[in-house]
């Protein structure tokens, strides 16, 4: 009766195993992607989300993560950047705020063996519009979105389609 149960036993292991060896890794680049996913406008915020992904995993900064390059004035201390273009005359026109449009993203660590991550993040806009313009008037915008992993790889950007902003 033992035998018989360890051999079941060793069986259902096996054929745990084997199926274990079937089951879908996640496998993207080691640069982070990034795809425009929504946005939103909630009278004075707005939200813009994204779709990422990033192959090993090190997305993200902790409020440890200060030091160099990582550290308050470096180009790598935020993590996400978005860009505001306004259309004027029918050209796209990048428009620089004296305060950018740069957030940290949270540190993301995957656990166990696949470190690929795939995610959304949001991103809330206050105030909005970003741009106070006369009352009755229209403003038409897009976004783009990039982001930097901790090893310092730059995704692509990513645009959103056209907006209008009624003021």
């Amino acid at each position: 009766m033992q035998r018989a149960a360890v051999k079941v036993a060793g069986g259902i292991l096996a054929l745990g195993l084997l199926l274990s060896g079937c089951l879908k890794r996640d496998s993207f680049p080691a640069e982070p992607a990034v795809t425009y996913k929504s946005f939103m406008q909630f009278g004075d915020s707005a939200s813009l989300t994204i779709s990422f992904t990033d192959g090993d995993g090190d997305v993200g900064l902790d409020a440890s993560d200060n030091t160099a390059p990582f550290n308050t004035g470096s180009p790598y201390y935020y993590n996400l950047f978005v860009d505001y273009d306004d259309l004027q005359n029918g050209i796209w026109v990048p428009i620089v705020f004296a305060v950018p449009l740069q957030y940290r993203i949270p540190r993301i660590t995957p656990t166990g063996q696949n470190k690929a991550l795939e995610g959304e993040i949001a991103v809330a806009l206050r105030p909005w519009p970003l741009i106070p313009q006369p009352a009755g008037t229209v403003d038409t915008i897009r976004l783009s979105v990039r982001m930097y992993d901790r090893a310092l790889h730059e995704s692509n950007s990513t645009v959103s389609p056209t907006f209008l902003i009624t003021h």
